[in-house]
């Protein structure tokens, strides 16, 4: 709880865990998770290397891969107590998620992955993650040698919604908010990661969410996910970019609201 830096607030018959994407934290929820506190135990934590996590904690050798993360997921998952849990990710998070949910079998009893990707790379001729490898390599080296320079270019291109240039302001001051090689470390795993393989054992019943523009999930990745992820259901949020709960909260609120309050 403390390495993970867990906060849980609200109250009711279920538990929803909020899982920030790479390069934020837990404040990235702000927007939303209030609005499930009312009927939920509402759980927000960061990554090792994120936000207030315990920095201490960190190995190279575990967080080399996603493993390391879902692990940690896994642990936080069982610090809660018994009893089934509701998860709500960002990004790489719906793939650290689908790990975690491998190791604690029946623990996630419903998933939404908001702008996940199996694999980010080009794996032609079967698959287009959007990517190829000559530039994740530069991407790379660029946070390696001028991370500002970096979170300034990407930052606006993930956002997008230049119309409220605040915006794109907090996601460069986290991107740049912790340890260089840490979140350079972070990257590699997440940009060079491969998850394809572990969709078909993923039972956990998971809507897939596809924002308008997302250059990091692009609808050829989420696709691929809906038709991967057995029984899993595909929506367009009224969103744009790869940050809907930042950019379009009211919005992003009804979409999960429409999915984890529906009995079935």
């Amino acid at each position: 709880m403390e390495r993970n830096h867990v906060t849980i607030s609200g109250e009711g018959p279920r538990t929803l865990v909020f899982a920030h994407g790479f390069g934020c934290d837990q404040r990235a929820w702000r927007h939303v998770s209030p609005d499930f506190e009312r009927d939920s135990r509402v759980v927000l934590f960061d990554y090792v290397g994120c936000g207030r996590s315990d920095i201490g904690a960190y190995d190279p050798a575990r967080y080399q891969t996603l493993d390391g993360y879902a692990r940690d997921l896994a642990e936080v998952l069982d610090a809660l107590g018994d009893g089934p849990v509701s998860l709500v990710a960002h990004s790489v998070s719906g793939m650290i998620g689908l790990r975690a949910a491998l190791l604690r079998p029946g623990r996630i009893q419903r998933m939404v992955m908001i702008g996940s990707s199996a694999r980010y790379l080009n794996d032609p001729p079967g698959y287009s993650g959007g990517f190829e490898p000559a530039d994740v390599a530069a991407l790379l080296d660029l946070m390696e040698r001028n991370l500002a320079g970096w979170a300034g270019m990407l930052a606006p291109l993930v956002m997008l919604n230049d119309d409220r240039p605040e915006l794109t302001d907090e996601l460069i001051d986290s991107f740049c908010a912790g340890d260089p090689a840490v979140i350079r470390a972070f990257a590699e795993a997440v940009f060079y990661s491969d998850s394809r393989a572990l969709l078909p054992a993923h039972a956990v019943p998971t809507l897939i969410v596809q924002c308008r523009d997302d250059i990091i999930a692009p609808p050829v990745v989420t696709r691929y996910l809906h038709h991967h992820l057995a029984g899993s259901e595909f929506a367009e949020a009224e969103a744009t970019g790869h940050f809907p709960h930042l950019s379009h909260p009211t919005a992003t609120i009804a979409l999960l609201r429409s999915y984890l309050d529906r009995d079935d």
